[in-house]
């Protein structure tokens, strides 16, 4: 049974930092590219920044400079830094892991930004 289990959201100030988890089991990790996807309330659900099997990485433009995305193929988890947040990072950010077709979503975590 594949699992993806999301957990470090919260409510946070503007410019403060989160660190989202994304520990995954039941897939070979190591081969799988992994995705945090974001949706904000009333909006369409945006990639927020992807990461490889080969470790190649992409970030939306708007989380440019400010997120970093890395795995761990050991821990089998995909962890998603973000920093300098903005009222309009807040957003349901789900985990996503997907390899030739084969495309896996955990149930999201919950992120703030608010004064």
């Amino acid at each position: 049974q594949v699992q993806l289990v999301e957990s470090g959201g919260g409510l946070v100030q503007p410019g403060g930092s989160l660190r989202l988890s994304c520990a995954a089991s039941g897939i070979i990790f190591s081969i799988y590219d992994m995705n945090w996807y974001r949706q904000a309330p009333g909006k369409q659900r945006e990639l927020a920044a992807g990461i490889t099997s080969g470790g190649k990485i992409v970030y939306a433009d708007s989380v440019k400079g400010r997120f970093t995305i890395s795995r761990d193929n050991a821990k089998t988890t995909v962890y998603l830094q973000m920093n300098s947040l903005e009222p309009e990072d807040t957003a349901v950010y789900s985990c996503n892991a997907n390899w030739i077709g084969l495309d896996y979503w955990g149930k999201g975590t919950l992120v703030t930004v608010s004064s």
